[in-house]
């Protein structure tokens, strides 16, 4: 079929005798922004004056317990406590394009039509790709804790069933090194065994704070092998519009997708020459709390505008159209500790922060990350609030 040639109108196939245009559908990666991952956080308020905000809480008493006494007068210890404050960030959008008007005559076709009938597709994705990188960000925070030295002190890895989940130089993360998700059968080996391993991690991660039920991120790869072990339960979970295959009895909900969610063989290398323990798995998947990543919109002015120039194309005229949105997305006790001038991008949801300059991790000038941290700073007290666990596996 021929193409027009007239340049405002060159992505038009023109015959005399063709049918309607319909659309092709869509087949980007399955996105997160549907599911339970996402809540809301009424603590976020929208409508602060700058690029940030910070939300406050008391942290847990640690009560001093006195025993009376009738024959000591000394005065009992009080009990103090102590409250915190982490920062989030927020981040606009824009997505938009141009119509030459008369182009119109020739194609039978509204150039801008296309553009807004799939608004939401485009607006669906944008927030999909910001939730899978903030996941990186926690991931890559957490890495450096239990890898190098982010937490002030030398890592100790990830975590165990026996950590105190207080000590920050565990990274909040389970890694099985080259051991995989889905073990190969043996005789030992059968049924539920052959995937302990994501039965080992939320033990180790939430020990005795263990959840009804979790979402599992993870590649077509892996939900492959627990297909074929017969592992995915016989029973879909329904959730607004979304049905989820599960595991265990519905012990996790498996989220499907091809995004890339794990880490290049540069990036693992650059976290490995911390002073702590290497991580050896070069697969990621995340076991993940419902709500665990708030999004709140945010009001944004002239969120549809339409400009008109009359006087273009020897004044038959082009139209812009441009659709205009913003959030806050906010990992569960954590705090941003990026750029606070400016909206963040996908990218610096992601970065590492040395010197707090926050930079791509394999731009760090540091060879042993001395200094470095990432962007999203473990702030509540105890590992066990957290929301996100990183598993890396082979």
């Amino acid at each position: 079929m021929p193409v027009t040639n007239l340049a405002g109108a060159d992505q038009f196939v023109l015959q005399a005798a063709i049918s309607a245009y319909s659309d092709e559908a869509y087949t980007n990666a399955r996105k997160l922004s549907g599911t339970g991952i996402v809540g809301s956080n009424p603590d976020i308020d929208v409508n602060t004056e700058t690029f940030i905000g910070q939300v406050r809480w008391y942290k847990p008493l640690n009560a001093t317990i006195n025993v009376a006494s009738l024959t000591n007068a000394a005065n009992g210890t009080g009990t103090t406590f102590a409250s915190d404050y982490l920062t989030y960030i927020k981040t606009v959008r824009t997505h938009g394009a141009t119509k030459v008007n008369m182009a119109q005559v020739v194609t039978q076709e509204d150039g801008l039509a296309k553009i807004g009938r799939d608004f939401a597709e485009t607006r669906a994705q944008d927030e999909h790709n910001a939730i899978l990188s903030v996941l990186r960000g926690v991931a890559l925070s957490e890495m450096l804790n239990g890898a190098a030295a982010a937490s002030g002190a030398t890592g100790l890895g990830g975590q165990t069933f026996d950590n105190d989940p207080t000590d920050k130089k565990y990274g909040f993360y389970v890694d099985l090194g080259s051991s995989k998700v889905v073990v190969d059968a043996t005789a030992t080996a059968q049924g539920a065994a052959r995937a302990e391993g994501f039965l080992q991690a939320i033990g180790k991660a939430w020990k005795d704070y263990e959840s009804e039920y979790y979402y599992l991120v993870t590649s077509p790869e892996v939900v492959a092998s627990l297909r074929s072990a017969n592992l995915v339960d016989q029973i879909v979970v329904t959730e607004g519009n979304v049905n989820f295959n599960t595991i265990f009895g519905g012990k996790f909900r498996l989220v499907q997708t091809r995004a890339n969610q794990g880490f290049s063989t540069a990036e693992l290398a650059k976290v490995n020459t911390g002073a702590g323990v290497d991580i050896t798995g070069v697969k990621t998947s995340f076991i993940v709390l419902p709500g665990a990543i708030a999004m709140e919109a945010l009001t944004v002015p002239d969120s549809v505008e339409i400009f008109r120039d009359g006087r273009a194309y020897n004044g038959g005229g082009a139209t812009d159209i441009w659709h205009r949105w913003g959030y806050v997305a906010h990992p569960a006790g954590y705090n941003w500790k990026g750029a606070v001038d400016a909206f963040p991008t996908d990218a610096t949801y992601g970065y590492a922060v040395e010197d707090t300059t926050p930079l791509a991790l394999t731009s760090v000038v540091s060879a042993t990350l001395a200094s470095t941290t990432g962007v999203w700073e473990r702030k509540t007290n105890s590992a066990l609030t957290l929301g996100i666990l990183p598993v890396f596996h082979a």
